[in-house]
C-alpha cells in the first residue's frame, strides 16, 4: 500500500505545471513530462530551464538584394600558368623557387649541362628531346630513364647525373625551361625530334634520320 502511494505521488510530481513567480524577480515557466527534476528546496533563483527543442530549424530567407561574398586575389589561380608574348618573357615570370619532383629535375639537369650556354630555344629542343623520348615507345618512359640511360648523355656519370649549382642563374633557366617543356606551354622548333647532336661531330646514326631544325650549336632529327 506504502509502494503505490509513494509510485501516485512520484507520476502526479512528473505532471506539475510550475509556476514561479517571485515579487522582484522573472517569472519562470518549466513544464516537465515523462521525467522527474529535483531542484534543491527554497532555492528557486538557482533552478534551470528546460530547453526547448524544435522538429525542425527555423530558416531566415536573405533579401534578394543581399551583398555577395567577394573573394579577393591574384588574376591567375594557382592552377593557371602565366602566358607571355615571348620565350624569354615567360622562362622571366615562370616561379623557379618552388619545389621539384624527382622527375623534373631529372629534366632540368639535362637542360642545364647539355645545353645552358645555348640560347633558349635550343635548351627548349633539348628539354623535348627528351620529352618524346619517354613518350615514344622506344626509349623509358621517365625523364630521369632517358637521361640517365648508358650512351645517351656525355654529362651523365655512372648512370648518374652530377649536381648543379643550384644558386646560378643557368640554373634557374633550367628549371624554368623544364615546367614549360612538361607543360607544353611553348612550341618548340624541335618539334617531334627524339635525336641531337652538336654540329662539330657527325655520329653514324644521323645519317640514317631525317633532320628536323638547326638551332644554334645543334642538329635535331626525328
Amino acid at each position: 500500500m506504502v509502494r503505490k502511494s509513494v509510485t501516485a505521488a512520484l507520476v502526479a510530481v512528473g505532471m506539475i505545471f510550475t509556476i514561479a513567480n517571485v515579487e522582484g524577480s522573472d517569472a519562470v515557466a518549466q513544464v516537465t513530462v515523462g521525467s522527474l527534476e529535483i531542484s534543491p528546496a527554497g532555492d528557486a533563483a538557482t533552478e534551470e530551464l528546460v530547453p526547448v527543442f524544435v522538429e525542425s530549424e527555423v530558416v531566415q530567407p536573405l533579401p534578394e538584394d543581399a551583398p555577395k561574398a567577394i573573394t579577393l586575389g591574384h588574376s591567375h589561380s594557382s592552377d593557371t600558368p602565366p602566358s607571355a608574348a615571348t620565350l624569354r618573357e615567360l622562362v622571366a615570370i615562370t616561379p623557379t623557387d618552388e619545389a621539384m619532383s624527382d622527375e623534373l629535375r631529372c629534366l632540368a639537369g639535362a637542360i642545364y649541362f647539355e645545353s645552358r650556354g645555348e640560347p633558349l630555344a635550343g635548351q627548349l629542343a633539348v628539354a623535348r628531346v627528351i620529352i618524346n623520348r619517354t613518350e615514344s615507345g622506344r626509349f623509358p618512359s621517365s625523364y630521369c630513364g632517358v637521361v640517365t640511360q648508358r650512351s645517351q648523355f656525355s654529362f651523365v656519370r655512372n648512370g648518374r647525373i652530377p649536381e648543379p649549382r643550384t644558386s646560378s642563374a643557368a640554373w634557374r633557366r633550367a628549371v624554368a625551361i623544364a615546367q614549360i617543356a612538361h607543360q607544353n606551354r611553348w612550341d618548340s622548333e624541335a618539334g617531334d625530334s627524339l635525336y641531337f647532336h652538336a654540329k662539330y661531330v657527325r655520329p653514324s646514326w644521323s645519317r640514317s634520320k631525317v633532320a628536323t631544325a638547326t638551332i644554334d650549336s645543334h642538329i635535331f632529327y626525328r
